[in-house]
């Protein structure tokens, strides 16, 4: 069987397969409970003779053995998150609770000649996205505090194990299965190995990478190329705290531009404090955000972070359990774009090249209605030419509703980068451009056809045939035969030649006359004339000068010729008068 193609979601392996681990030991399969991009989310149990129970408390991601995402996340998992080390940090830091998910085990397995890799972990419930959606993209400023503490303290215990998780964000934050109070930083398929065995990564830029995560978060070394590093995680988590904070991002706006999303980070990194306390919302302020970041923003490529201060930038008065009700008072601020709560798409768009995570198994209703959903809608004529474009954004908006706790047991798709649809003026900009970079047509003057009859044959320097007899109405083929012409007749050398004589001589009568008028026109203005048909001090000449050497050639020889003969009768002369005889 022909290997199966890299990055596809694997075929479903049966209910009740057993797999074996690296440690040998056995899980049993469970029912699909959701998918990532690359693959799918099994319950799983220890208990090999028995199904699957519906609260169990381990799920295993499976995926061909040929992908990427889970083969790294599964190394960050063996070389870092070991339950063990995990316990020992916790001690050591006093800490309760370290949200990082436990690791479980992990192996290869093969079913109908194909081949897959698992990972077993433990059960998470919902993601942060859900709950700030159904916020209407706002968390409480208590809660947003209280879980940028609890992401620094993950996030210490990932750097000191030599690893970034480089794509922080609400999606891939999970609420614990038994205590949602809980959340848990997951998805490491991103995760990088900045420092291996103590050697930081040098600080390189790479164009070539530029702009990799999702663009919403990225952090400013991400979009100049630079490899991930601590200071970056810490740039990320402060943009998250604000977007939860204020309910949106002053660069949501251009999101399908990293370049300009770039810009704006800068700018609003520039121009700290100042920058971020002016986004802040009615009944929470962003004061401790801006600290947050002001200290990340002082931070070197490869300085190690106070994590400890940090933490007690985001030390809120509130304490005990989260709060993810919503909260109260209109969202404002000058980072707010819309007045109603930002959709799916909204809160999705520009996240790319990011691993998904585990989704829920929908009903066939839900499934009907995600079909309905994604029918591609008519393409607009000017956008003929390249891929369709479909509005499932503006279908959101005009609803004007919420989006339901029930989202969470969707299914969810691969992922996809959306933006907000362009304006109708946009659109016509788009059709004036394509408009005005349209070839247009030649004039017919400048068309260049193929040579007509006989001009074709210019260049052959060829002495033309002397045929010995006129040859009207008949032309000579290349192969020697005659065929009849439409022309008179074939001009031979002799005519050719009287030809040029006549024209020569109407050359040099079109050049008197041409020198006549310039003659008599310097004659008028200047008012002096000479016989000779001479301008004074000018060397142009009169129609009867330009034959006059002619004649003068002719009478020189004739008074040569009669000086000869005169000179020769003289010499006679004398020599008979000098012979006479005395």
């Amino acid at each position: 069987m022909a290997p199966p193609r890299k990055r596809a979601l694997p075929k479903p392996l049966p209910e009740g397969f057993i797999l074996t681990d690296t440690e040998k030991k056995k899980w049993r399969l469970g029912k699909i409970i959701g998918e990532g991009g690359f693959g799918l989310i099994y319950l799983a149990s220890q208990d090999e003779d028995r199904p699957v129970a519906a609260d169990t408390d381990f799920v295993i991601k499976v995926e061909y053995q040929e992908n990427g995402p889970l083969f790294s996340e599964l190394k960050f998992y063996q070389r870092a998150a070991k339950p063990e080390s995990m316990k020992k940090w916790k001690k050591s830091r006093k800490l309760d609770f370290l949200g990082i998910p436990t690791y479980w085990g992990s192996g290869l397995a093969e079913y109908k000649d194909l081949r897959y890799r698992f990972m077993v972990m433990d059960r998470l419930g919902c993601d942060l996205q859900k709950v700030c959606e159904h916020n209407g993209g706002r968390l409480k400023k208590a809660t947003v505090l209280q879980l940028g503490q609890g992401l620094v303290a993950v996030l210490e215990y990932i750097h000191e194990n030599e690893y970034v998780h480089a794509d922080i964000k609400a999606a891939n934050l999970m609420l614990g299965y038994r205590d949602p109070e809980q959340v848990y930083l997951a998805d490491y398929g991103l995760s990088y190995r900045y420092c291996p065995d103590g050697v930081h990564k040098e600080y390189k830029e790479n164009p070539k990478k530029g702009h990799n995560g999702t663009i919403e978060y990225t952090s400013l070394d991400a979009h100049k190329g630079l490899a991930p590093s601590r200071r970056g995680d810490l740039q990320i988590l402060g943009f998250c705290l604000l977007h939860w904070l204020c309910g949106s991002l002053p660069w949501d706006s251009v999101l399908k531009n990293p370049a300009q999303v770039q810009e704006a980070k800068a700018r609003l990194m520039d121009n700290l404090p100042d920058s971020v306390q002016q986004l802040s919302v009615s009944g929470a302020s962003t004061d401790e955000v801006a600290a947050f970041l002001s200290c990340v923003h002082k931070l070197g490529y490869k300085d190690k972070p106070d994590y400890q201060h940090l933490k007690e930038v985001l030390a809120s008065v509130v304490t005990g359990r989260l709060d993810f009700s919503m909260p109260q008072g209109p969202v404002g601020g000058s980072a707010t774009k819309v007045q109603i709560p930002p959709t799916k798409e909204k809160q999705k768009a520009g996240r790319a090249r990011a691993s998904p995570r585990a989704k829920a198994v929908p009903t066939e209703e839900e499934e009907e209605e995600q079909q309905e959903r994604m029918k591609p809608k008519p393409v607009q004529a000017h956008h003929r030419r390249g891929p369709p474009v479909t509005k499932p954004q503006a279908q959101q908006k005009d609803n004007g509703v919420l989006p339901d706790v029930s989202i969470s047991l969707r299914p969810r798709l691969k992922p996809v980068v959306t933006y907000k649809e362009d304006s109708d003026d946009e659109d016509e900009e788009e059709e004036e451009e394509e408009e005005a970079t349209r070839p247009r047509p030649i004039p017919a003057c400048y068309l260049r056809g193929p040579p007509i009859g006989p001009r074709a044959q210019p260049k052959q320097k060829t002495k033309p045939k002397w045929m010995g007899r006129k040859t009207d109405d008949l032309s000579v083929t290349s192969e020697g035969q005659l065929r009849p012409q439409r022309r008179e007749h074939i001009l031979t050398v002799q005519t050719h030649m009287e030809y040029r004589e006549r024209w020569d001589e109407r050359l040099l009568q079109h050049r008197a006359v041409c020198s006549h008028r310039q003659w008599r026109d310097s004659d008028l203005r200047h008012e002096s004339t000479h016989s000779s048909g001479e301008w004074e001090g000018s060397t142009v000449r009169g129609p009867q000068q330009e034959a006059v050497p002619i004649q003068r050639r002719g009478l020189f020889s004739w008074c040569i010729f009669v000086s000869i003969l005169f000179f020769l009768g003289f010499v006679l002369g004398v020599c008979q008068s000098a012979f006479k005889p005395l």
